[in-house]
């Protein structure tokens, strides 16, 4: 007599063949008595207890509120105030002065809160490839990971204020972007906060270059200090604040002095013995 495969059970299913072990199987799981099959339920009243019980949040404002909310930004002194005005009111800004004044960190700052509230789609950072003082050689990696040291100032600042993940993210996304001068020619930088750090090591014809470069919806910071020229040639800063001066352009120029220093008492120290001594 032949016997229906529907009605096998695990106790009349001959060992010997493979058939029989699958069957086997399938008997345990039907009847509710295999490890697979217990699992399976202990993870389906596990999960339907895990939505009776969840709690709903609503998300609501910009990209990071529920990440970070930093302090805003404060003015230390009078001429960190006017800065502050400057970069809320003017599409272009000149800000000259020496180390330790805040030109750099509010600039950067500003920017990453601007990126913050989604009032721009991206930040681009660059400066002049000069060191300071003897070369260390030839960078390895990429472009980026080139200009990389150059820009740390920076990207340490930014990373402060959206935080290392948020800034990873921004960067992979091309949302936050290192451009060096070798590689401008040709872009049109838009919707973006664009800042030039380092001006006075800039040519004329570099900064000509960078100048021409800005298109809708830019914010430009033109950042430096002329006393801090590495060039062998006239400093395209220099050149950039005489044509704004003679041509009364409507580029609002910022100048601290060392009484504005907020770095630390050492820094405004050895910037006055520097100046004293001509140096």
């Amino acid at each position: 007599m032949t016997t229906h495969p529907s009605a096998l059970t695990a106790r009349n299913i001959p060992e010997r063949t493979d058939t029989a072990r699958e069957w086997r199987t399938v008997c345990h799981i039907q009847s509710g008595s295999s490890p697979l099959s217990k699992r399976h339920d202990k993870q389906r009243r596990k999960t339907r207890r895990s939505f009776e019980t969840a709690e709903i949040y609503e998300l609501h404002g910009y990209r990071f509120d529920h990440e970070r909310t930093p302090a805003p930004i404060t003015a230390l002194n009078p001429t960190q105030a006017d800065y502050l005005d400057a970069l809320k009111s003017s599409s272009q800004v000149v800000v000259l002065g020496p180390a330790g004044t805040g030109k750099t960190w509010i600039a950067a700052t500003y920017a990453a809160d601007l990126y913050r509230q989604r009032r721009i789609r991206k930040i681009i950072l660059t400066r002049p490839n000069v060191p300071s003082g003897r070369s260390l050689g030839f960078f390895p990696g990429s472009l980026e990971e080139k200009f990389a040291p150059w820009a740390a100032p920076l990207i340490e600042t930014i990373k402060e204020r959206i935080g290392p993940a948020a800034y990873e993210i921004a960067l992979k996304n091309g949302e936050i972007e290192m451009v060096p001068f070798e590689v401008m020619r040709g872009r049109t930088f838009k919707d973006a906060f664009v800042l030039l750090d380092e001006a006075q090591n800039a040519t004329p014809a570099e900064m000509k270059t960078f100048l021409t470069r800005i298109g809708e919806n830019c914010t430009v910071v033109i950042n430096g200090d002329v006393s801090q020229c590495d060039l062998r040639e006239t400093s395209g800063l220099g050149t950039v604040i005489h044509l704004i001066k003679s041509q009364m352009l409507p580029v609002p120029v910022i100048e601290f002095t060392r009484e504005d220093i907020v770095r630390s008492g050492a820094c405004g120290m050895w910037v006055r013995a520097f100046e004293a001594a001509h140096l």
